[in-house]
């Protein structure tokens, strides 16, 4: 049998076929840390005795989780990846006012492309997939050993096809085609296995294919992968600053299973508490009155998000019960949103707009829930307590229906609000 596309690039980075289940160990083009996971694997690092890492131009340090630093304990964090940054000379440690939410902010800079390995200690790296690449998530000691070796090693996934078909409704984006899924297969419905995404992907921006492989972990699943096309290369060209390879599946490749999505079936999709396949479509989801939305994350912050809420809140005002925080995912996107105008209008419409961060998706900072209270978010988990109290509620959504929904005061439809 053939290879599937993930298999293709795996089995071109150790120069033999590969198969599912084999144990392999492999080049890594990045290797990714954050300010929770990197002062872990720094310190494994000083335990393996190497004076240098492996190559100073594939070590990626992004503090995003607390930062700016809402402690005394992320700052001293944050304060080890510098010291150790400077120390080895990595290029790519990226300071406040350069950071932003480390995975729009590897692609924006064009460190991940067609073809690569990449790891990085934080179970959403596989955003990258959307690349068409093999990226996934490891631990910290993982890291360490990549950190100093150059080397990962992996078992060999197998694949599920996803076939789209037709085109997106109004209003309904790359989320919810994502939590559709989910909810379709169940959190476990991809465990150890990657996630090929083909057929009309054209129907799909980048950001929205971003989106989609961000959140192919919630589906258990190794890594999300995409075909490559003439979007995906529009995106690199301009930001890769090497060369990289496009790989194609082959024609014969082996699948676990296969799955259709007629993408002009899919609503708005709302996952309710306690997780991500807990999905309804907004027509079934009934008044539920909300404290709090959050429109940002690795998920959700891009420009076209940005865009979309923009749209829905141009003129309007958001609820008087309701907080609304808007994180555009790098200062790039920022900037781009005070060029565009979106920042004023978010102001005018009573949002609070933040510097990037992960903040409040992991119950970190800058929107913590108190007990009972609801939040209606962009980001990717909604497990018990994930955003602060643990007798608060998380519910996800896409921007367009979190935008509509900081105005209607409850969750509702973009239509609703139009």
């Amino acid at each position: 049998m053939g290879l599937t596309l993930t298999q293709k690039i795996l089995s071109a980075k150790i120069g033999k076929k590969v198969k599912a289940g084999e144990l392999i160990e492999v080049d890594v083009d990045m290797v990714l840390g954050n300010d929770v996971t990197a002062p872990v694997a720094i310190k494994e690092f000083k335990k393996i005795g190497k004076e240098e890492v492996f190559d100073k131009t594939k070590i990626a340090l992004v503090p995003d989780h607390f930062v700016p630093n809402k402690d005394i304990k992320s700052a001293e964090q944050v304060n080890i990846m510098r010291k150790f940054a400077k120390k080895h000379g990595i290029v790519n440690f990226f300071e406040v006012g350069q950071m932003g939410i480390e995975h729009a902010l590897l692609p924006e800079k064009g460190l991940v492309l067609p073809g690569d390995v990449v790891i990085g200690a934080d179970s959403h790296t596989c955003t990258y997939g959307a690349l068409t690449c093999f990226s996934t998530g490891v631990g910290s000691t993982d890291m360490a050993a990549a950190m100093a070796t150059g080397k990962a090693w992996f078992k060999v996934p197998e694949a599920i096809k996803f076939v789209l078909k037709g085109d997106l409704q109004k209003w309904v984006s790359g989320k919810d085609v994502i939590l559709y899924i989910i909810g379709k297969i169940g959190v476990d419905g991809a465990l150890y296995k990657s996630m090929e995404f083909t057929g009309n992907i054209k129907a799909l921006s980048m950001d929205d294919r971003f989106t989609i492989a961000n959140m192919a972990i919630e589906a258990g699943a190794k890594n999300g992968i995409f075909d490559f096309d003439e979007i995906t290369e529009a995106y690199v060209k301009g930001r890769a600053k090497r060369e990289y390879k496009v790989f194609e599946r082959d024609v014969d490749a082996e699948y676990s299973e296969v799955y259709e999505i007629n993408l002009d079936e899919i609503k708005p999709q709302i996952a309710f508490p306690h997780l991500p396949e807990n999905t309804r479509n907004i027509d079934e989801v009934g008044k539920v009155k909300i404290d709090q939305v959050v429109i940002g994350s690795c998920t959700n912050g891009r420009i076209s998000d940005m865009e979309i809420a923009y749209k829905i809140l141009k003129g309007k005002k958001v609820h008087p019960d309701v907080r609304l925080l808007i994180f555009p995912a790098t200062q790039e996107i920022y900037l781009e949103c005070v060029k565009r105008g979106y920042i004023e209008e978010f102001i005018k419409a009573g949002a609070a707009v933040s510097t990037p961060t992960c903040g409040p998706c992991l119950g970190g900072h800058m929107g913590i829930l108190a007990k009972g209270e609801r939040a209606l978010a962009t980001t990717n988990r909604n497990f018990v307590g994930r955003m602060g109290h643990p007798e608060s509620e998380v519910y996800l959504s896409s921007p367009a229906v979190a935008a509509a929904s900081a105005i209607a005061g409850y969750i509702v439809s973009p239509e609703e609000v139009e």
